[in-house]
């Protein structure tokens, strides 16, 4: 790890580099920071940076306020956008007590225990995140319609528009940065895009997609623009998600690769589904974490609202995608239930720990469904054993409230403040009068 200390310590001094940013994230996934100057890089990574963890909701208790930042020196890169005169670099950090125990509050802490738990059985866990967002002119007003940048759809090529000019210079920091990017596209909903970044293990998912946000924000503010991860932001158009496609690889092979196998998807891969599919209900409330998340998961167009599997149905929770039949280390499986307004590191260690119980437990994938499971009837969902994911935050918390494998992944501490939070929106919500019930109801009764 030394090492590592030291080529920082090199580079900051190469680069001109006047601020490092410490990066850390609160339980809701929103990113934290503090500067530090390069002198202090070595206490940094000796002693580590000592915060009032009391301040971020979440983070730790009032009594034990005082908290640690650790630097992650394989994550240091330059903020592409600050330019290279004067320069900011930055840091993914891990939270700690004051002793130098892990942080039970710490998102970080929450997936390296679940990625730890694979690990255990020769498993490494790999992610490759479709992160869709829109793109306004200018930022929510109360009363007021939002304005979106254009008013273009799937895959439509704007001449001189914004979006492309957006997603190039998005794309230009982001490689920068050493995140590598697979695909950018305009989105279905006017001003929506997509930005698809390449696979990676999961706890560097995880760091490139709080990354990534960050960087569209700051090159929206940039253009004179405002971005938003919301995940229904307009009622009437497509929902902002995350499709993530999840792999599993034991010593240098695709655990989830079969020759020979119905779609190539081996047993392991069939066991991992099935636990993501048993497990839906209890953990739809970390990956969906917002009362506007429903919305999108119960708005159709593409948005999946059904616990079930398929080859190539889009409406499915999970879709296990088709590959190449020379390119057997591309099987995988693609979870759609996922939005882009969700804390990776939370969501990941969830999604994770239910497929592992699949595994584990030998679950049996039920039947997978090729219909567009919007159009079956609700006698003909039944009679295929669907069931309906959680139809709103306040359901969605009442099945993760009674999960053990839920209280387990995420830790006590995450797990009581998570919900209690998360109760707490849902009541907020409620104690709201909408424009809807007012122009439906206030002049007929």
């Amino acid at each position: 790890m030394e090492h590592f200390h030291d080529d920082v310590i090199r580079k900051v001094s190469d680069s001109d580099v006047r601020f490092v940013r410490l990066w850390f994230c609160d339980i809701a996934g929103t990113l934290k920071s503090i500067a530090i100057s390069p002198s202090d890089l070595e206490t940094a990574f000796t002693e580590g940076i000592g915060i009032d963890g009391s301040t971020i909701e979440g983070l730790t208790r009032s009594y034990e306020s005082d908290m640690i930042l650790r630097p992650d020196p394989s994550t240091f890169e330059l903020l592409a956008w600050r330019g290279e005169i004067n320069a900011t670099g930055r840091m993914m950090c891990d939270v700690l007590t004051p002793d130098g125990e892990p942080a039970a509050s710490d998102p970080r802490r929450v997936l390296r225990e679940a990625l730890s738990r694979a690990e255990e059985k020769g498993l490494e866990f790999f992610a490759h995140p479709e992160i869709e967002f829109y793109l306004f002119d200018e930022p929510y007003r109360p009363g007021e319609r939002l304005a979106p940048i254009d008013n273009a759809g799937y895959f439509d090529h704007v001449h001189r528009g914004q979006g492309q000019d957006f997603r190039r210079t998005a794309i230009q920091h982001l490689e920068a940065m050493n995140i590598q990017v697979e695909f950018s596209h305009h989105e279905n909903g006017p001003g929506q895009n997509e930005i698809d970044l390449r696979y990676a293990d999961a706890m560097t998912t995880a760091d490139n997609i709080i990354t990534l946000r960050t960087v569209v924000k700051e090159v929206a503010l940039s253009m004179g623009q405002v971005a938003t991860f919301m995940p229904k932001p307009m009622i009437d158009q497509p929902g902002s998600g995350m499709h993530t496609h999840l792999s599993m690889f034991q010593g240098g092979k695709n655990a989830f690769h079969e020759p020979g196998a119905e779609y190539g998807l081996s047993r392991v891969g069939r066991q991992f589904i099935a636990g993501l599919l048993r497990h839906a209900p209890e953990y739809s409330a970390v990956t969906n974490q917002w009362v506007n998340s429903y919305k999108r998961l119960w708005g159709a167009q593409e948005a999946p609202s059904y616990v079930c599997w398929g080859h190539n149905n889009r409406s499915a929770l999970v879709r296990v995608p088709f590959h190449k039949p020379t390119k057997g280390t591309s099987s995988r499986v693609e979870f759609r239930g996922l939005d882009s307004a969700a804390n990776p590191y939370l969501a990941l260690a969830v999604l994770l720990n239910a497929g592992m119980a699949g595994i584990e437990g030998e679950y049996e994938l039920p039947e997978g469904a090729e219909d567009a499971v919007w159009d079956l009837t609700e006698r003909e969902r039944l009679a295929m054993g669907i069931e309906p994911l959680p139809t709103d935050l306040f359901r969605a918390l009442e099945t993760f409230e009674s999960s053990e494998l839920m209280a387990s992944t995420l830790g006590e501490q995450v797990f009581e403040f998570f919900l209690r939070d998360k109760q707490q929106e849902w009541q907020r919500y409620r104690e709201q009068v909408t424009d809807y019930e007012l122009a439906s109801t206030f002049s007929r009764v």
